[in-house]
């Protein structure tokens, strides 16, 4: 799992940014004041999150209100909450608010969130966001979860794919990157996979529960050709 992005509610955030989930996300930030200064610049513009296939096996899509039961499976994740804004304990009245804010963040042009969801039975299984804030420097965040049902059947790497080449090439981004713990081997070969080249090791960079942690940054750029023999999100 890559790090999530911080939750753009105030008050504490699991905080991220690998952004799996801006609260998730490439980037989001603290939504606009309302009091705010009326000459001030517009926010940005609000995102239409598309659905996309992710291989014949899987595909991604906006969030739903029927995603509730992934939500439930997430929170019983013994890492999930931590690094997201996935409730620790799991009541529908917390789940439908965490969905709402996967749309407010599509809304508020921080990014897009998706459900990553099995093509045979339409179940989701898990989630990933490209987060915008740090767009207007050139650069996005991506940052993705699996639910344990989900693992082991090649769906992260097939929608961290998915995603990447989709920045990259539909969308233009310049730089991605991902922040990945250091002991999160199976993580860090997946986005190895996908292109991305591990750049180094930011100390105490994000807050996991009650702790400061290390994180590995990997980065792609829309000019990098294949590295160590691996395509750069090819198709």
């Amino acid at each position: 799992m890559a790090a999530p992005e911080p939750d753009p509610r105030p008050g504490p955030t699991s905080g991220p940014t690998s952004d799996s989930e801006p609260d998730t996300g490439p980037g989001s930030g603290p939504r606009p004041d309302t009091d705010a200064d009326s000459d001030a610049p517009p926010g940005p513009e609000p995102l239409t999150v598309p659905s996309m296939s992710a291989g014949p096996d899987f595909g991604l899509r906006p969030w739903e209100m029927s995603d509730l039961p992934l939500v439930r499976e997430a929170a019983q994740d013994p890492y999930i909450p931590l690094i997201t804004t996935i409730p620790a304990r799991y009541s529908d009245k917390a789940a439908e608010a965490f969905v709402r804010r996967q749309w407010d963040r599509a809304a508020t042009g921080h990014g897009y969130p998706f459900a990553i969801v099995r093509s045979r039975d339409r179940r989701p299984v898990g989630a990933i966001g490209l987060w915008l804030r740090d767009l207007p420097q050139g650069r996005a965040s991506i940052g993705y979860w699996m639910v344990a049902s989900g693992r082991g059947q090649g769906v992260t790497r097939a929608a961290l794919r998915t995603v990447t080449h989709w920045a990259l090439h539909d969308l233009r981004v310049p730089r991605l990157q991902l922040f990945i713990e250091p002991w999160n081997t199976a993580s860090a070969h997946i986005a190895e996979d996908v292109g991305y080249r591990r750049e180094g090791l930011l100390r105490g960079w994000q807050q996991v529960g009650d702790e400061r942690r290390d994180m590995a940054v990997y980065g792609l750029l829309n000019s990098d050709g294949p590295a160590d023999g691996r395509a750069v999100a090819e198709d």
